[in-house]
């Protein structure tokens, strides 16, 4: 039986997980966090699925590249860290981009889509990030003071949405189940 989560994602260039992975090596000693997120498996989640009947499944990768055709690659930049849960003892550090309309429009696309073939979404409102870590463990509270804008933040190009599979046994942990690519211009 698959015992297996599903997310779809926008997916990062390698660029980017480098950069990330970089600032992460040099910053880590002043956030200990508990687990840090492999670099290999920053991406930015459209829709969490969760565990997905195999029919389910199937029905997003047969229509989720015509769901996303009229959508084309679009700019990214990066732009600061950032923590959610309790302030004090935070359960995500992240890293967020800029507000970007094309963006919110891929996710718009995905979520409905996601819900027209019956899956049980999260309804709170779509916060873009990247995870870095998880769970505060520091001696002391977090300091909300030690979050950073990205000096010289990188900015990419996002060209493909991708349906991960987690595999929490396994290092990195999320496998390329499907990738759909956004159109290039016709």
């Amino acid at each position: 039986m698959d015992k297996h989560h599903y997310f779809l994602a926008a997916k990062l260039p390698g660029e980017v997980k480098g950069f990330l992975n970089e600032w992460v090596e040099h910053n880590r000693q002043e956030f200990p966090f508990a687990r840090w997120v492999h670099s290999e498996d920053y991406h930015i989640t459209l829709a969490f699925l969760g565990f997905a009947e195999e029919s389910m499944k199937q029905e997003v990768v047969e229509t989720m590249g015509q769901v996303l055709a009229d959508e084309r690659p679009f700019p990214l930049r990066l732009h600061k860290t950032g923590t959610f849960g309790p302030h004090k003892k935070p359960r995500i550090f992240w890293a967020d981009t800029e507000a970007s309309v094309d963006l919110n429009s891929v996710q718009k696309k995905v979520h409905r889509q996601c819900i027209d073939i019956g899956f049980q979404l999260d309804k709170k409102p779509f916060r873009p990030h990247i995870t870095l870590a998880r769970k505060w463990q520091g001696e002391r509270d977090f300091n909300m003071d030690a979050l950073k804008d990205f000096e010289n933040p990188l900015s990419f190009t996002v060209n493909e949405v991708v349906l991960y599979e987690t595999h929490l046994d396994k290092t990195p942990k999320y496998h390329e189940y499907a990738r759909f690519s956004l159109a290039e211009g016709e």
